[in-house]
Parts: structure tokens; C-alpha cells; sequence
């Protein structure tokens, strides 16, 4: 095979004066995640940003492959995210200490509530977020998560949380993985107001595996501007959330994937083309989305 090029990708601040990779790495538990390719992405490829959560049960794991790959700690952006098992304010900071030592790190440079829906009893849903999220506020405090953020939150979540708490996310991931109910950002799926709502109010969108389930890599009008760039589907529509501003993070466990993946920076798409991607919105969803959670 041969190497990718090193990745030299820019950065997003955040409200907080950091500054996040727009490219990373994503991983999942459904079989989305594989050990030498998460060291070839680092040591090969540059990969700078890793995505996990406790949710996909790779935590150890994932830190055994960073440890293996010899890069600083320092050098790395890594994301963890809470699952609503674990919220409550005490279950909370719990939760991410063990998080931590499971991976062997002292900190997140990101910590995130995986989903607005609390699988708590005896509180509300507003309640139990709001419990939750003053444990990130503390754990942000306390500098064992140096950026808190939330997963799949809609506008109406955002608000009723800056109503209930000090600390505005830093950022709200959002996803296209069918196997976590995700609010989804690809070509067919754009959720243009939440994206608006987000900047306005100074959270950094961040968008998890953008090719729909697959679904965009043979669509003709992807597969035509592919064509004109010489380059593959899956690398313009990478490109496509990328020049929108979006932090990006594709998942795969094939190193020639990943390597395809992070071959994004060496083109511009014309403002012509990201304007008939941004066409094929169609309301589209390949997974489940978070419209009902109150």
C-alpha cells in the first residue's frame, strides 16, 4: 500500500480559545474499530483528532493504539461521550473518571452527552440534562475535560440548556450512524437551521460519518463532480462539509480508506459545485433522529 501524504489539517476555534481539528477519525461499536488501523492513521496518515465513546465499548482498546503510536499526548485531540446511562450529576463525573482511566488518559480534550433523551427514572428530561451538563460545567472546571459539548441536541434542547446552566456548548456533534439515533448532516440531509442556531450562538457544529449510510458514494450528480475533480465520492462530499465550516469525521477500520479519507485539503470545490450539492437536500433521513425526545 502505498503511504498517505501527512495530514495537515486546520483547526475551528471554539468559544474557549481552543482550537479543534476540522478533520478526525471516528469510531463506533458496531464493529468500527480496528487497532492497526487506528495506529496507521496516526503514525501514517497524521490523524491528529479520535473520536470515541464510552458507548462503543473500545476505550481500553483505543488506548493501547495511541500509546502504541508513540505520538505526545499533547499532540492529540480526543473526544469521549457520555451515554445517558450514566447521567445524573454524580453518575456524570463518575462516568468520565472512569472513562479516562480506561483509556489511560488524565483528560478530554472533549467531553460530550451522547443524547438528549435520559434513560433515568424520576426526572424529566430537561431536568436530568441540566443535572448532567453542571457535571461537565464541573468537570470542565476541574480541567479534566478541557471542552464540554453535547451530541444530537436540536435547537429547543440548546435553549432550554442555556436557560438552565452557565456554560454554553462548545460544540454539538451531530451524526449519521444508524445504530445511535443520530440527527443526521450529509447532502441529503441538511439541517440548515440548526446549523445557523449553532454559530449564532457559538457552538462549533461538528458532523460524524457524512455519507449517508453509503448512499452518496453512486448517487450521479456526486459521481459527475467526483469525475471533474478526479477524486471519489466519498472525498467530495468530505470536502463539501469541510468548506461548510463543519468538523468532520468519517469513520472507517480499512487503512486504504482511511488514507482516501484524509485526501481532502489538496482541493477546493468551485462555489458552483457546493451549490448543487447543497441542491440535493430532499428531506432525506437513513437513520433515526431525536425530532420527538422532549
Amino acid at each position: 500500500m502505498l503511504l498517505a501524504p501527512k495530514l495537515s489539517c486546520p483547526t475551528v476555534p471554539l468559544s474557549n480559545g481552543l482550537q479543534i481539528p476540522i478533520f478526525g477519525l471516528g469510531t463506533s461499536h458496531d464493529g468500527g474499530y480496528s487497532h492497526d488501523t487506528i495506529v496507521y492513521a496516526l503514525t501514517e496518515c497524521g490523524v491528529r483528532h479520535i473520536d470515541t465513546a464510552k458507548r462503543y465499548g473500545c476505550e481500553e482498546n483505543l488506548g493501547n493504539a495511541i500509546r502504541e503510536s508513540g505520538i505526545p499526548r499533547r499532540d492529540l485531540w480526543v473526544t469521549n461521550k457520555l451515554w445517558p446511562g450514566d447521567y445524573g450529576y454524580k453518575a456524570a463525573k463518575k462516568a468520565c473518571l472512569d472513562s479516562c482511566s480506561q483509556m489511560g488518559v488524565t483528560y478530554f480534550d472533549l467531553y460530550l452527552m451522547h443524547w438528549p433523551e435520559s434513560t433515568q427514572p424520576g426526572c424529566s428530561n430537561r431536568e436530568m440534562r441540566a443535572e448532567t451538563w453542571r457535571a461537565l460545567e464541573e468537570l470542565h472546571k476541574e480541567r479534566l475535560c478541557s471542552a464540554i459539548g453535547v451530541s444530537n441536541f436540536l435547537v429547543r434542547h440548546l435553549e432550554e440548556l442555556k436557560e438552565d446552566c452557565s456554560v454554553v456548548p462548545h460544540v454539538n456533534q451531530v451524526f449519521t450512524n444508524d445504530m445511535t439515533h443520530q440527527v443526521e448532516y450529509h447532502p441529503f440531509q441538511q439541517p440548515n437551521q440548526l446549523v445557523e442556531y449553532c454559530r449564532q450562538e457559538g457552538i462549533v457544529f461538528e458532523g460524524y460519518s457524512p455519507l449517508a449510510k453509503g448512499q452518496v458514494l453512486n448517487n450521479p450528480t456526486i459521481l459527475r463532480i467526483a469525475q471533474k475533480y478526479r477524486r471519489t465520492s466519498a472525498q467530495i462530499c468530505i470536502r463539501w462539509s469541510i468548506q461548510n465550516g463543519v468538523v468532520t469525521i468519517p469513520k472507517s477500520i480499512k487503512k486504504e480508506r482511511i488514507q482516501e479519507n484524509c485526501q481532502v485539503f489538496g482541493f477546493h470545490l468551485e462555489e458552483s459545485d457546493m451549490a448543487t450539492l447543497a441542491s440535493l437536500d430532499d428531506g432525506r433521513h437513513v437513520t433515526w433522529d431525536p425530532t420527538n425526545v422532549e
